[in-house]
């Protein structure tokens, strides 16, 4: 787990984002951990698939095609051609089917929201998000390869706040992020999150301590 600056984010927009925890802290008893991963599955799936595909469309091309590069004489050995370029085709789309929008393409919604999920729920075991005093902690969870965001709140928050509101956080990260902004769409949620925590988990007057770092975690 890394704790400097994610390549994605600047300096200033990484100090910008603890400022933001840090302000929302202030008014709540709850503790915000904000964390960024660049992907939260390996998909190798995704490169078969891609494979297989680009294998299907080149045979299917050769094979429609087949007067034309059957004139060039080869016809004693067309199956070696045609298993050759197949086989060449499937490593080249295999290669190709790293490529990030390849991944999402060939890779169902419903696996890569399991995948941020239990990503998720490994980051909010590894910062300790549980181990708040009153179970308050929440976490702030975007997976870019993925697109997608996931708030996980801890045992006490979860009954107080449906997770219908919840909804609210991730709208409000994923506008600016559509737009490349993803400093800004975390700045958003945490500040959107600070507004729920307040009226369900406000700051007590005698003690209000600082039980997690504000600042940004990430994973490349």
């Amino acid at each position: 787990m890394e704790t400097g600056r994610p390549e994605v984010l600047t300096e200033t927009e990484c100090r910008r984002i603890e400022e933001a925890v840090r302000t929302a802290e202030r008014a709540t008893r709850a503790e915000i951990v904000p964390m960024i991963v660049a992907r939260s599955g390996l998909y190798r799936e995704a490169r078969h698939r891609s494979g297989l595909a680009t294998a299907f469309l080149v045979l299917l091309g050769l094979l429609m095609l087949e007067r034309q590069w059957t004139a060039w004489g080869w016809h004693a050995a067309n199956g070696v051609w045609l298993v050759l370029a197949t086989a060449m085709a499937y490593g080249l789309g295999a290669w190709a089917g790293g490529w990030p929008p390849l991944i999402r393409l060939m890779t169902s919604r419903e696996r890569r929201a399991h995948k941020v999920r239990l990503r998720a729920e490994r980051a909010f075991a590894q910062l300790g998000v549980a181990q708040t005093r009153e179970r308050t902690g929440v976490l702030l969870f975007v997976s870019l390869l993925e697109h997608q965001v996931s708030v996980m709140p801890d045992r006490a928050l979860a009954k107080r706040i449906p997770p219908t509101e919840w909804h609210t956080v991730v709208n409000a990260v994923i506008g600016p992020i559509k737009r490349g902004h993803i400093a800004e769409g975390l700045c958003a949620g945490i500040e959107q999150c600070g507004a729920l925590l307040v009226a369900r988990a406000p700051a007590l007057p005698e003690s209000n301590p600082n039980e997690l770092p504000d600042r940004l975690r990430f994973e490349s």
